[in-house]
């Protein structure tokens, strides 16, 4: 697919020149950021821009940022707007960069992260997002991630995570969508499929985008060699309460708006059993309440997704027969993975 003129690369001595912007979404995030920016501004190739937007931290995470990081250009909101609007901001701020590549403060790129990307998406010009290895930053012998699985029932999660490094995917392949702790989207197709659902404030924005994507016709693909070490959840907490409730109202949501009309109907059954399972999941272990208004918030929100699947699905480019192989239908990875 031809690039807009305005993103068309340019060509020197042989070589082709991208321009790319970091984009990192802060809240409250501590010292984390500053380490973050510290391996940001150390790569091997230099980001065009590097752009922080800070949601109303309460702590001193942004403070004196553009002293110790010049280059640097710091957005500051008057109140915090989520993941997803945040970076749909730093995004429109990037301007006609050819590539956005999303960090959590709390994500530690290795020297050549960005070198080894751009290095795979010159010789993938059919994939619109790239992932990154993922792996923890308290334990480096264990992956945190290599690639967003998502199931046909609406459920998604982290490939390999929690396995041994050894042991994890160790070549390049398919995925169904990046995660966006470290995530290399080009611009033009990220704004092509409308960015980021600000509805969904955080937490599967990044599946809901990667399906989108997918939907019109892009490839996806995960690159072993851009490693980032990842501590995750380091501020709203792996499986709170927050984390529980935005995880739970958005995979309904994603599922409703892209799934195309056959595999709708054919994994409906999946999909409502899903919902109940994981309510009765967590109210077995006292969190059940939270599921519930998770669960309720999303049906209220269903009329607004079915206005919003319209539009989506009127630009389908990909056939259902192979959209369906990129998605997982196995009840035992789904069992693994308990209730989300």
């Amino acid at each position: 697919m031809a690039l807009p003129d305005d993103v068309k690369p340019n060509r020197q001595h042989g070589k082709t020149s991208v321009s790319v912007a970091v984009l990192i979404v802060n809240f409250n995030s501590g010292p984390l950021l500053g380490e973050c920016l510290r391996l940001v501004c150390a790569q091997t190739c230099r980001p065009k821009r590097v752009i922080v937007v800070d949601n109303a931290s309460s702590d001193s995470s942004a403070d004196g940022l553009e002293d110790d990081y010049p280059g640097v250009e710091i957005m500051r909101l008057a109140h915090n707007q989520g993941f997803a609007a945040a970076n749909n901001l730093a995004a429109r701020q990037a301007g006609e960069v050819d590539w956005l590549a999303l960090l959590n403060p709390d994500a530690f790129p290795e020297p050549d992260w960005l070198e080894r990307w751009l290095a795979v998406a010159d010789a993938h010009p059919d994939c619109a997002s790239f992932g990154a290895c993922l792996v923890d930053a308290g334990d480096p012998t264990r992956l945190d991630g290599t690639g967003d699985v998502y199931h046909v029932s609406g459920l998604a999660w982290r490939r390999d995570h929690g396995q041994q490094v050894v042991d994890g995917k160790t070549e390049g392949d398919e995925i169904f969508a990046p995660c966006a702790a470290a995530a290399l989207y080009r611009r033009t197709a990220f704004w092509e499929a409308g960015g980021f659902d600000e509805d969904y404030f955080c937490y599967f924005e990044d599946v809901d985008l990667g399906f989108r994507l997918r939907l019109l016709g892009y490839g996806c693909r995960y690159v072993p060699e851009a490693v980032v070490r990842h501590v995750g959840s380091a501020v709203t907490g792996r499986r709170s309460p927050f984390s529980l409730y935005h995880g739970h109202r958005n995979l309904v949501w994603t599922w409703w708006k892209n799934m195309p009309s056959p595999l709708f109907w054919r994994y409906l059954p999946h999909h409502l059993l899903l919902n109940l399972g994981s309510v009765l999941w967590y109210a077995l272990r006292g969190r059940g309440g939270v599921l519930l208004r998770a669960k309720w918030d999303a049906l209220r929100g269903l009329p607004h997704c079915l206005r919003q699947r319209r539009a989506i699905q009127a630009k389908r480019r990909i056939s259902t027969s192979a959209l369906r192989p990129m998605m997982s239908g196995s009840w035992r990875a789904l069992y693994r993975r308990g209730a989300g």
